[in-house]
């Protein structure tokens, strides 16, 4: 007669403990990345757009307007007014925590999300 090592119990302990495991691995890696919002604030005004959005915004600030275009999923500076033109040099925003500001006009624009881009570093992080 043969004795097997495993108990009725063990079976049981196993299968909860297997479901659990594919349930966790599916609540981290199963769910589809969020497409992020553009945040633009200028002076006391905010405005938030998800960046699937097709938008033109013009941002009044203490030198004129300030224009951000939403487009193809990223967000960017077009034109401001102030002289060194950074802010429009900083190219286009699509992963969440980049950002962009025109600080003579006080205008900030910024990428907020939980995308699957979250866990990317790069440059800007060290």
């Amino acid at each position: 007669m043969r004795f097997s090592p495993f108990k009725p119990l063990d079976f049981l302990i196993i299968g909860v403990s297997s479901a659990l495991a594919a349930l966790s691995a599916f609540a981290v890696y199963g769910h589809s990345g969020s497409a992020g919002q553009a945040i633009i604030q200028g002076e006391g005004k905010t405005w938030v757009f998800p960046l699937d959005a097709e938008e033109k915004v013009s941002v009044s600030g203490p030198l004129g307007k300030t224009v951000v275009e939403i487009s193809g999923g990223r967000s960017r500076v077009l034109s401001s007014p102030c002289a060194n033109q950074t802010c429009v040099a900083a190219g286009r925003l699509s992963r969440p925590g980049q950002w962009t500001a025109c600080l003579p006009n006080k205008v900030f624009v910024y990428i907020e999300g939980t995308g699957d881009d979250d866990t990317i570093l790069d440059s800007t992080t060290w």
